[in-house]
């Protein structure tokens, strides 16, 4: 998904940013050629900036992130959020998402993470909520206010 990755002396805050190169179009270009209806898709191949991602070795979240890559390879956590990084990054620097499901997939599961919540506690909620009474207002046979007045 991008050319290179590279380590950059020039970020402050951020732990990565995407930067295009000098030819091809800008972040802004993309997203309007994308827009168009008419569009020819072979040309737009060839225009689409070359991606280079430029990396904060200072940044807390890339040095844990590397501790934790070099502690376990196939870990899906480290994974996901190195995805989830390049996504964000993909956002703030103006490009579109190509896939916001996965995207929004991967939040919601580190939010579960993070909330020390597991896979299985959905179905402990499908479960409460059948156990529910019926609420006073589902009876179909009762007619609404706006049927009394016709």
């Amino acid at each position: 998904k991008v050319e290179k990755v590279v380590v950059s002396n020039r970020l402050a805050d951020s732990p990565c940013c995407l930067v295009t190169g000098e030819y091809g179009w800008s972040a802004n270009m993309e997203r309007i050629m994308k827009a168009q209806a008419l569009r020819d898709s072979t040309q737009s191949a060839y225009m689409t900036s070359k991606k280079t991602m430029e990396i904060n070795p200072t940044n807390s979240i890339i040095n844990a992130l590397r501790e934790k890559a070099d502690a376990d390879q196939s870990d899906k956590t480290v994974r996901d959020l190195i995805w989830l990084l390049y996504d964000t990054s993909l956002l703030t620097s103006g490009f579109s998402l190509d896939e916001p499901a996965t995207f929004s997939s991967r939040i919601h599961r580190l939010v579960k993470l993070g909330l020390s919540l597991d896979d299985d506690d959905d179905d402990a909620e499908d479960d409460d909520m059948e156990d529910l009474p019926p609420l006073d207002g589902d009876d179909d046979n009762e007619e609404s206010a706006m049927e009394q007045v016709d």
